[in-house]
């Protein structure tokens, strides 16, 4: 099958994180912790979100968060699950957009790459994120904390095999468009069918039968001064050329 619901256990720490997760209210808070110490107006705005909905907030010492992450900023949610959303309700939502856009990402390892990429996704108004179940990282704090919440603004579907989630995209009219080197430039592109963007792995890009499986490639033009862009930027420049030519 395409993937079963799946769920992840999760934390959300540092401040603009806890508070974009609770401004998007998708999932509960089970407990927020403070630094004694912390302060600041975002301290403030937090605090109040939590206890306008209820959230158990409990002021402790900055030791106690350092077990979370060095990198606390003196905020630290205890969060319920997050729930990944099968591939066909996912393929539901997106078609009822006016012109419908997920991303495929074919085997990302950095959590930090996959925060950013998310959050562009979310700032570009992408309407899904597929990532694989196997030899990719999960949704996870430090994902969480790279997206500076964004993964609560966006559906994400985790699938086990990506070629057979192609083959169901395809069945329900998307193209499915790789970046890769060499495509077809961004300048010289059509974007306005139902679309889908796949981008490989960091090391390695798009693995070949994934790359068969694209109707067509797509590339960045570049001077190739270096061999390529960090996969989260590309992403930002691909996804803003396709914002700006649907508008």
């Amino acid at each position: 099958m395409y993937n079963k619901k799946e769920i992840a256990k999760n934390i959300v720490y540092g401040r603009n994180p806890v508070l974009e997760f609770l401004k998007a209210g998708k999932r509960s808070v089970n407990k927020l912790f403070i630094s004694k110490t912390a302060r600041g107006s975002v301290v403030k705005e937090i605090i109040s979100i939590a206890k306008h909905k209820g959230v158990a907030v409990h002021t402790v010492p900055p030791k106690k968060l350092d077990r979370f992450s060095k990198k606390s900023q003196g905020l630290v949610a205890e969060i319920s699950s997050i729930e990944y959303i099968e591939l066909l309700d996912l393929i539901k939502k997106a078609k009822r957009s006016i012109k419908p856009l997920l991303v495929i990402l074919d085997g990302i390892e950095d959590p930090h790459n996959l925060g950013a990429i998310i959050r562009n996704c979310v700032i570009f108004g992408v309407d899904g994120v597929i990532i694989p179940k196997w030899r990719a990282v999960s949704i996870n704090e430090s994902v969480s904390k790279a997206s500076a919440g964004a993964v609560e603004h966006i559906a994400i579907s985790k699938v086990s095999n990506v070629n057979q989630a192609i083959n169901l995209l395809k069945e329900n009219n998307f193209w499915i468009v790789g970046a890769e080197n060499g495509g077809k430039t961004l300048e010289e592109t059509n974007f306005f069918f139902p679309l889908v963007i796949i981008v490989g792995s960091e090391g390695y890009g798009l693995h070949d039968l994934t790359k068969k499986s694209c109707d067509f490639l797509i590339s960045i033009p570049q001077k190739n001064i270096i061999s390529s862009l960090n996969v989260s930027c590309a992403v930002a420049i691909i996804l803003h050329e396709i914002f700006k030519k649907r508008k």
